[in-house]
């Protein structure tokens, strides 16, 4: 993670880029049962944060802000989850998942904190 603080669009392009490559990971999953089903879990997941995000980005208002931010922060710990699900049915090898699981973590940090400041800013006014 950087130390100074990202602009908006800087982190729409960090979650498009993520959902690039959980696309990568999908596609790269067996062409089995349990693969093909995780495949589209964690397409549906790994790319809804980015248009979330973007969403909130264009609220109405602080409330609206918060709750698109959350909602790209639950499908963010949800794809981490198919990840995890991932490295544990052996799925793909663990190396192949470490930096996209790193990246996973990292936006969920960020999203996490932004929520918790746009709901502090609404306590307040």
């Amino acid at each position: 993670m950087r130390n100074e603080q990202m602009t908006s669009e800087e982190l729409e392009d960090r979650l498009i880029d993520f959902a690039v490559r959980i696309g990568k990971v999908a596609d790269a999953l067996p062409d089995t049962r349990l693969g093909q089903h995780i495949a589209g879990q964690l397409v549906r997941s790994g790319t809804s944060p980015a248009p979330n995000y973007s969403e909130g980005c264009a609220a109405e208002s602080r409330r609206d802000f918060a709750h698109k931010l959350s909602i790209s922060l639950k499908e963010l710990r949800e794809t981490k989850t198919w990840l995890r699900l991932i490295r544990k049915a052996d799925l793909l090898p663990a190396q192949r998942l470490h930096a996209i699981t790193d990246e996973t973590d990292q936006l969920c940090a960020i999203l996490s904190q932004s929520v918790h400041t746009a709901k502090e800013k609404i306590r307040d006014r």
